[in-house]
């Protein structure tokens, strides 16, 4: 278990998600499984928070682990759960505070039976044909394996979605060590919109799909049969009436639906920009400041900006290449990519203008994606993550990049795009 942890830290695995099929008593097996780590988790989230409040210090991995032979004689029912998963849960708790005072991610919070659940077995897991064993009492699970791997299984995660759907996420060490990152080759500079996902500086305009808005009208009738449903609980059923429970199943299903369909449009368009371009860079949003815009919150989280830009760093990672994150202050709308003239004020209704300076006609986009592409580059030659004043800006033609990479054809027959100029 420590060298699991110890070599976590260093080395970059692949991750492979199979869809599974457990069997009636799996999948009760597999529910006290969840209701045992989720109670854990909480049990010692409440007690770091209580020890906090205190003593002015949390509980260490090792404390929180150490808590689990006596819980066991007080809770028997833990002992449903396989042992390595609830040593798990302390190291991830561990883990989601350590990220929190490293301000990488939020505040620990209670988890809730009625979302997403999920184990992990951290070793004595593997494939026999088409099944998945786990140690415990799951055993022997049915898996669609429609992707094959090389290397050695690290971690799995058995995780239940909303909609009733079972998932094994697999983490897997290929051996591969990480490739050396590299700047020569095309660069890319991309724009992201609402009317279009993302423009690049090549001229292409790939249309938003608007995954959410194509499902919301069945999505809203669902959401009204199910809010018609008894909410009244019994003893019985703490969730209200069955048909309740089958109306919310349904609603959840339409959301994994949105999910899936926004998830595979960003995977297919993200590993297309990577496997075209060594250098990728893209403007540095703050979704989180956006959506507080309440006219455009729901357009802009149904974009999926975020994960967009998640993907593309870490595929970009993998393969050796570059991946920047220009400042969102920097004026790559108003600054003419010519002349670097820039304009006083451009609302978002003008989509295209006229330079004063060198009367190039822009369109709004296209340009300020060759000024994020410069504005990368010019960063790239001077070695610092300054981003330039408005005039400091270089061109594309002043920096020694090569611009001639060869594309790298991939199956992606649902990307729309519009070929500009």
């Amino acid at each position: 278990m420590l060298d699991y942890i110890k070599e976590l830290k260093t080395t970059m695995f692949q991750a492979y998600k199979y869809r599974i099929y457990p069997t009636t008593e799996q999948q009760i097996a597999a529910s006290k499984s969840f209701g045992c780590c989720r109670w854990y988790w909480n049990y010692a989230l409440n007690l770091c928070q209580e020890t906090y409040k205190t003593t002015g210090k949390g509980l260490s991995r090792t404390a929180i682990q150490g808590l689990l032979p006596q819980l066991k004689k007080e809770y028997l029912w833990l002992t449903d759960a396989y042992s390595q998963c609830l040593q798990v849960v302390a190291l991830n708790l561990s883990t989601a505070y350590k990220n929190f005072f490293d301000k990488r991610a939020r505040l620990p919070r209670f988890k809730s039976k009625h979302g997403r659940q999920s184990i992990s077995y951290p070793q004595n897991v593997k494939f026999e044909g088409d099944y998945l064993k786990l140690p415990g009492k799951i055993g022997l699970v049915y898996c669609v394996r429609h992707r094959e791997f090389e290397g050695t299984i690290k971690t799995v995660t058995i995780s239940k979605n909303p909609d009733g759907k079972y998932y094994a996420s697999v983490l897997v060490d290929d051996g591969k060590e990480q490739p050396t990152t590299s700047t020569n080759g095309k660069a890319i500079g991309i724009d992201l919109g609402l009317t279009h996902f993302a423009i690049t500086s090549d001229g292409d305009k790939y249309s938003n799909p608007q995954h959410f808005t194509k499902h919301e009208h069945n999505l809203k009738r669902k959401q009204q049969k199910l809010s018609r449903k008894q909410k009244a609980c019994t003893e019985r059923s703490r969730s209200g009436s069955l048909s309740r429970q089958k109306a919310r199943l349904k609603v959840a299903k339409v959301h994994a639906k949105i999910s899936r369909c926004r998830e595979d449009f960003l995977h297919k368009l993200s590993r297309k920009i990577v496997n075209e371009n060594q250098v990728i860079a893209v403007e540095d949003l703050g979704v989180k400041n956006l959506v507080r815009n309440h006219k455009l919150a729901k357009a802009i989280s149904d974009c999926g900006w975020g994960m967009f830009c998640t993907m593309l760093k870490y595929k970009a990672e993998k393969e050796g290449k570059t991946y920047l994150e220009v400042d969102r202050f920097f004026p790559s709308s108003k600054t003419c990519n010519v002349c670097l003239n820039q304009v006083g004020s451009l609302p978002l209704d003008i989509r295209s203008w006229t330079c004063e300076h060198c009367q190039t006609t822009h369109d709004r986009d296209i340009n300020a994606s060759i000024n994020i592409k410069n504005e990368a580059l010019r960063i790239l030659s001077l070695g610092t993550s300054d981003t330039a004043n408005l005039r400091g800006c270089k061109s594309s033609d002043e920096i020694s990049v090569s611009s001639d990479a060869i594309p790298v054809e991939v199956g992606s027959p649902h990307l729309l795009v519009e070929k500009c100029g």
